[in-house]
């Protein structure tokens, strides 16, 4: 049973499910199904909300590592 068929009419996705998307699509795999079904059920603030959270994670991850890098690299 797929996730769509779960998700009765009406009713609203978990944050996990709202979180798998956005990470999903923010790589680029999102499928056309899942697609369909976060725009049938889903409410768009909480998908602006969870991807502006999930872009500040991801840069500040990337800052980290650049961070570690340039620590590294110097010399001591």
């Amino acid at each position: 049973m797929s996730q769509a068929e779960k998700t009765p009419p009406g009713r609203r996705q978990s944050l996990l499910s709202v979180f798998g998307s956005v990470f999903a699509s923010m790589f680029g795999v999102q499928s056309s199904k899942k697609h369909k079904e976060d725009f049938g059920h889903g409410k768009a603030s909480t998908y602006i909300a969870v991807g502006l959270i999930a872009t500040i994670l991801f840069v500040l991850t990337v800052w980290g590592v650049v961070q570690l890098v340039v620590r590294v690299a110097q010399p001591g």
